[in-house]
């Protein structure tokens, strides 16, 4: 097993209380695997993303409990220099955002060449060469030529493969990717999950996406964890989730994406909004927007359910939701 995540508990402290963004999540990625974690904003996916990394802004967030094993050590354990170590050479992390995460005064290429020169001790003329290498390798045209370029010179795709080059420099075991088609259209944002499972395939690489859009992992993730209020409600083989969710939020999440052959019909929408983290309800946090629920779940917080060997579910009436 290459990163698995125990019982990890991450909180802020604000001015209005304590927000409880990651309640007790647990899941697991596999060398050469891809992890999708999905769930509406706010539900805690970029937080454990960047708690995984080891980049949470501390204060005003805390991990608070928990483990993070990757490649059989406790992340969480390690010193700052050794955590420095891990982060960039042995997992990296794709931001949503890439024109706010590279560096608007810098060129690309040296950009990339900088990772080379820091960690592998490259000469600027070695590392450019490395750089321009990684452009091409994601298909950027004409490379050497782009490689002067600055990040605004590029298109939101274009950008985009560079982080992914950026991530892939130094060939990590695991690629974190945090909404890596964010405001991108629909044929670029193929384009790249293409990418991302291609380069997945031939680096034999760990990648977990993070999204909200289950349009987009169909065909790209091997396993689905679903989060709700800093939880994993739901966790599945993809082809399984899709077939039949065992939980209500994931339900409503698939009824909610646009289908062809429902041409005409008005859109489903999962009434309310996500819980405020510093008051999340009791019991079952889903419960307040929740069709199914009855008096045990505005009391009892569900446990992860086994499904089946490979499948829980964080709801009471699991087998319900399964075969309704």
């Amino acid at each position: 097993m290459l990163l698995e995540v125990r019982d990890l508990h991450v909180e802020f402290r604000t001015r209005d209380g304590v927000a409880h963004a990651v309640n007790g999540v647990g899941c697991h990625v596999d060398a050469g695997r891809t992890l999708a974690v999905l769930g509406e904003s706010g539900s805690g996916k970029s937080v454990t993303a960047q708690a995984v990394m080891g980049i949470l802004d501390t204060p005003p967030g805390r991990i608070t409990g928990g483990q993070i094993l990757f490649q059989g050590r406790d992340l969480l354990t390690l010193k700052g220099e050794e955590r420095r170590r891990v982060r960039g050479s042995a997992m990296a992390m794709i931001f949503q955002d890439a024109l706010s995460a590279l560096n608007p005064v810098m060129t690309v290429g040296d950009q990339l060449g900088e990772m080379f020169v820091v960690h592998r001790g490259m000469s600027k003329k070695a590392a450019r060469a490395k750089a321009v290498g990684l452009m091409d390798r994601v298909r950027i045209p004409a490379a050497a030529q782009r490689a002067r370029d600055y990040p605004h010179q590029f298109s939101g795709g274009m950008r985009q493969r560079v982080m992914i080059a950026m991530a892939l420099a130094l060939e990590p075991a695991l690629v974190i990717a945090d909404e890596p088609t964010t405001a991108l259209d629909v044929t670029v944002q193929a384009q790249i999950m293409d990418l991302l499972a291609e380069l997945r395939r031939e680096y034999r690489m760990g990648l977990i996406l993070i999204t909200h859009d289950l349009g987009v992992v169909a065909d790209v993730a091997d396993r689905i964890a679903v989060m709700y209020a800093g939880r994993i409600v739901e966790s599945a083989p993809v082809h399984d989730l899709y077939k039949a969710p065992a939980h209500p939020y994931t339900r409503g999440l698939l009824d909610s994406v646009p289908r062809l052959d429902q041409k005409g019909r008005e859109l489903y929408a999962i009434k309310g909004l996500p819980p405020n983290l510093t008051r999340i309800p009791s019991g079952c946090s889903f419960h307040p927007r929740c069709p199914m629920a009855r008096d045990m779940c505005r009391t009892e917080v569900p446990p992860l359910y086994e499904v089946s060997d490979e499948r829980g579910s964080a709801c009471h009436f699991w087998r319900e939701c399964l075969h309704g």
